[in-house]
């Protein structure tokens, strides 16, 4: 038995077709399901079932994956005990990151990491926090970035901005005329949100304390993206909210829509979060610092009431 047996193992189990596992762990088909074979033969057990479409791990297979996956994930830990040793930057580093905070944070930080750190190979995700939580925990990421707080007792948290949240009214709105909003100014009804799964849809919601439904209303309209947000209310349909930051690529004449909260203003806080036995800690702190140094130029905000992500 060889870890790469048992990484080839882990990845059929992920995808459940062997030429895709194949492709993905970077060999040819007959390698990987040779491999595969002589693992079985050794134990004269069948991990797979062949015969089902897509293929579905047997009673002992699933035995045995859940065990490879601690013996792969502790096997590639002395290689960061190492790195760690030696304060390393380097190596491979997978990071996921949230859609709302991808389109707007990657480019600030990216080139400037690439840059500093030639020899990390920075593979990045765009994930759910849900998705993230659970590949942190399954050993398939090394950190995320995502909005916090999360309280979760496996995960550590090391905050990075704090963004505020600003909202965005057409010229016919009620809020229109106004030049800051306050939160009790708010009404659930009235407000054009993101798809279920974006963490961002449930701070609005916990903002506004008096959530309720109007019945009346002879439509909901929600969106995968803020850009479909933005156009929907200008087109009359209510008014948004956005993350700062994803304000400032706005064209001139949509920022004259934008209204900010009065202090404190509401804001979501971001986080580099990861396992709490997370040994690529040199990495971590690379990556901080990087973000660190572009994000305090843009964002400057202090007084702020941090909304959570977690669903009441």
């Amino acid at each position: 038995m060889t870890i790469t047996q048992l990484k080839y193992v882990l990845s059929v189990a992920e995808h459940k077709n062997f030429t895709v596992a194949a492709e993905h762990s970077f060999v040819t088909q007959p390698t990987l399901s040779m491999q595969i074979q002589k693992l079985e033969d050794q134990f004269d057990i069948q991990i797979f079932d062949r015969s089902k479409k897509p293929i579905e791990l047997t009673d002992i297979g699933k035995k045995v994956v859940e065990q490879a996956k601690i013996i792969v994930n502790e096997s590639s830990r002395i290689t960061d005990i190492v790195h760690q040793h030696k304060r390393y930057v380097g190596g491979e580093f997978r990071v996921g990151i949230i859609p709302t905070v991808m389109p707007t944070l990657l480019p600030m930080f990216l080139s400037n990491f690439t840059k500093k750190y030639p020899k990390v190979k920075l593979i990045i995700e765009e994930l759910t926090t849900e998705e993230i939580i659970k590949k942190i925990l399954d050993n398939n990421l090394d950190a995320g970035l995502a909005a916090t707080p999360l309280e979760n007792e496996f995960i550590k948290e090391s905050p990075l901005y704090y963004e505020p949240f600003v909202g965005l009214t057409p010229q016919e709105h009620r809020l229109y005329k106004k030049n800051q909003i306050e939160i009790d100014d708010l009404e659930m009804e009235d407000i054009l949100l993101l798809e279920d799964g974006h963490c961002f849809k449930d701070n609005i919601i916990n903002l506004c304390r008096n959530y309720k439904t109007n019945k009346n209303k002879g439509f909901q309209l929600e969106s995968g993206s803020f850009d479909t947000l933005i156009k929907l209310s200008k087109e009359g349909l209510g008014m948004t909210l956005l993350p700062y930051l994803h304000t400032l690529d706005l064209n001139e004449k949509d920022k004259k829509l934008l209204k900010e909260f009065k202090s404190p203003k509401p804001a979501r806080e971001i986080s580099l979060i990861f396992h709490k036995t997370q040994l690529k800690i040199q990495l971590i702190e690379a990556l901080k610092n990087t973000i660190d140094g572009v994000v305090r130029g843009a964002i400057s905000f202090s007084d702020v009431e941090i909304i959570s992500p977690l669903k009441k």
